[in-house]
């Protein structure tokens, strides 16, 4: 525990001192320095949200888990929202982040997790499997991206997320919460830095996770705001297009941890779990983070809508459609390698894929392989539709069907 602890802080600190000092590093050392502490400040909210699950069990700790471990890329994505409202040029960079953190964890959390995770099934069980069984409460989260899914696509038919789209994601997310809220309670299986912060003695444990929170919030403080400029400085200085490094670095560095953290226990035989939590941050950011964009721009002195420009509505209408394309692979609580692949392949092949003919043929690459999953997994559409309005019993049919 102390071990990493200690390199975390070490990692933050050239980040803290050179904020305190008052010194202006030219921008790409900026940017390394304080993604070192962004990436720092997610490893101690995630294994202090994971040793939190010894003191609030059940599925709520999986919902608060999720949210805290990404609390970075909410305050590097508010602060483009709320910059924004003051400097247009920043709304661009608002929706960037937000559609890469996205799609960051579908197309990449989602399936190296599952094929580490049948990995190391095989490597306990010593037997080859190719489907990673989703646990039957998983319906529930599934139920609630699947709403939040198809309320997407309002964003990018009418260019914009507006006011009241934040209020209607806010007040979706507050019901999951509630929901998760009345789920059984579950023992929390607490691996590494976790396991040793959670077997600490109650007093020992809460001092300490009270410690891991605030100092991980001071470092969030300290490195959110300079670490945002210097991704659109650095862009400038090495010619790269700022769009795509806000897009892609600041939901990497801000994510990494968990990913990291995921990919351990489903090594460790544990990818349900793993997995869940994944699902669990999705409907996270698909509710949370996106309903908060209108709030924070109009907080910075905007107007109750952000707009967005072609190109922005193009990643919006992208995120979407692979968001849909997600749910529909694993309706049926099974999540097999193949279509593991296929997330992680369709992820990568948007890189080399640019421009608006690129980010549509895509998107309907994604539509079609949406809609043929949900053609096929017809009879579970109805039961995941019902899940987050049914009684707990009712919403968590049998995974095997």
């Amino acid at each position: 525990m102390l071990r990493s602890i200690g390199l975390c802080t070490l990692l933050a600190l050239p980040a803290i001192i050179t904020r305190l000092s008052g010194a202006h590093p030219e921008p790409v050392l900026s940017m390394i320095l304080y993604g070192m502490a962004v990436f720092a400040a997610s490893f101690l909210l995630a294994w202090a949200a994971e040793a939190a699950q010894v003191d609030i069990s059940g599925g709520l700790a999986i919902a608060i888990l999720a949210l805290i471990a990404v609390l970075p890329e909410y305050a590097v994505d508010l602060y483009y929202a709320y910059t924004a409202g003051s400097n247009p040029e920043y709304v661009q960079y608002a929706a960037a982040n937000m559609t890469g953190s996205n799609r960051l964890l579908l197309g990449l959390g989602w399936p190296v997790v599952v094929l580490v995770g049948l990995w190391g099934l095989r490597r306990l069980r010593g037997r080859t499997t190719h489907v990673l069984p989703l646990n039957r409460g998983n319906r529930l989260e599934l139920g609630f991206l699947l709403f939040a899914g198809i309320f997407a696509f309002v964003m990018p038919l009418t260019g914009e997320i507006h006011l009241w789209m934040g209020v209607i994601l806010f007040a979706w997310f507050a019901y999951y919460a509630y929901r998760l809220s009345r789920g059984a309670v579950e023992e929390p299986h607490l691996q590494g830095t976790s396991a040793a912060i959670g077997g600490l003695p109650r007093r020992q444990r809460r001092l300490t996770l009270f410690g891991l929170f605030l100092f991980a919030a001071f470092i969030v403080m300290i490195a959110a705001e300079p670490f945002a400029h210097s991704l659109v400085d650095a862009g400038a200085d090495l010619g790269i297009d700022e769009f795509l490094l806000v897009q892609w670095v600041a939901p990497l560095a801000s994510e990494a941890p968990e990913f990291i953290i995921a990919i351990m226990f489903a090594w460790r035989g544990n990818a349900g779990a793993a997995l869940a939590t994944l699902i669990s941050s999705k409907v996270n950011q698909w509710t949370l983070l996106v309903g908060s964009l209108p709030i924070a721009y109009l907080a910075g002195g905007g107007e109750t809508a952000l707009q967005l420009d072609h190109r922005q509505t193009e990643e919006m209408l992208l995120t979407a459609a692979q968001t849909m394309m997600g749910i529909a692979l694993i309706l049926g609580l099974r999540f097999h390698h193949w279509s593991a692949w296929i997330l992680l392949l369709l992820f990568m092949v948007q890189f080399p894929v640019t421009g608006t003919d690129g980010r549509l043929i895509l998107s309907a690459v994604y539509g079609a392989i949406a809609l043929a999953a949900f053609a096929w997994h017809w009879r579970h559409i109805w039961p995941t539709l019902k899940a987050p309005f049914a009684k707990l019993e009712e919403a968590e049919p049998d995974s095997s069907r």
